[in-house]
């Protein structure tokens, strides 16, 4: 039984007992620094848990979507993403590197170290060590733990929106639901976007530093984002959106690297 329908099966008064003694959320994680961003998180699920969630998704995207055929890809990519791996430190990972064939210019990270570029990401960069930007990028959310820290978020999120639903359905009665769900609402905006938008500059930071490591130059991760920005002009409100804007990822990246002339 999920963490949520036990929440849910609860009497009401004993919810707000169990929530009020933080005896939901004390068991499962706490938090805790990370030494790759210098910064505390809550963590609520293990890495190994993520990795078993994680795998399936992995074998259903390579069963939707195929292999690029081309094993001079394959090998290119595994080359520079073995490199990356190598220079971040991250011992205990099983990686595996994959090039799939769409036109999508993307490229992700599973908890795990299960990492996928698409064909359409391969094409657009201009060198090695463009790509070993993206590289550096994505196995950079692997170090910091964003995967568990978002999954530790939205579960707090969750749990908090629940007890508050219960506690305004005392006072407002048939409209506790669509209170609860402006709170949902106002929680996701305020705290989980942000989180994942610092969760993305983090990355570009550990993987300038990892790719220099790995004898890339740093300079590539700014060319690489000009390139995106001129391939991807249109882009949602920074507060709207999972991701910084193009800008803004520039700016950081021209002071980590310097900018490319």
């Amino acid at each position: 039984m999920s963490l949520m329908h036990r929440l849910n099966s609860l009497p009401r008064r004993r919810l707000l007992q169990v929530l009020g003694a933080g005896a939901v959320l004390a068991p499962l994680g706490a938090c805790s620094e990370n030494l790759a961003t210098g910064r505390r998180q809550l963590v609520l699920v293990s890495d190994e848990m993520l990795a078993q969630l994680s795998h399936q998704a992995w074998l259903d995207l390579q069963a939707q979507t195929p292999r690029v055929e081309d094993e001079r890809i394959q090998q290119r990519l595994g080359a520079i993403g073995r490199a990356i791996a190598d220079a971040s430190g991250l011992t205990n990972v099983n990686w595996e590197f994959v090039a799939f064939e769409s036109a999508e210019v993307n490229a992700f990270v599973l908890p795990g170290g299960k990492v996928g570029f698409f064909r359409g990401l391969i094409d657009l960069a201009a060198s090695d060590g463009e790509i070993a930007a993206v590289m550096g990028h994505e196995i950079g959310h692997v170090a910091a733990r964003h995967a568990a820290e978002r999954l530790s978020q939205q579960l707090a999120v969750s749990v908090g929106v629940r007890a508050a639903q219960v506690l305004l359905s005392e006072e407002m009665g048939e409209h506790a639901d669509e209170a609860a769900a402006a709170l949902g609402l106002g929680l996701m905006y305020g705290v989980v976007l942000p989180y994942s938008r610092q969760h993305e500059l983090e990355a570009d930071r550990l993987g300038v530093d990892v790719m220099r490591s790995a004898g890339y130059a740093p300079a590539d991760a700014v060319s690489f984002w000009r390139r995106m920005s001129a391939d991807n002009a249109a882009q949602p409100l920074a507060w709207l959106s999972t991701h910084p804007t193009n800008e803004e990822r520039l700016v950081a990246l021209e002071q980590l690297a310097g900018p490319v002339r």
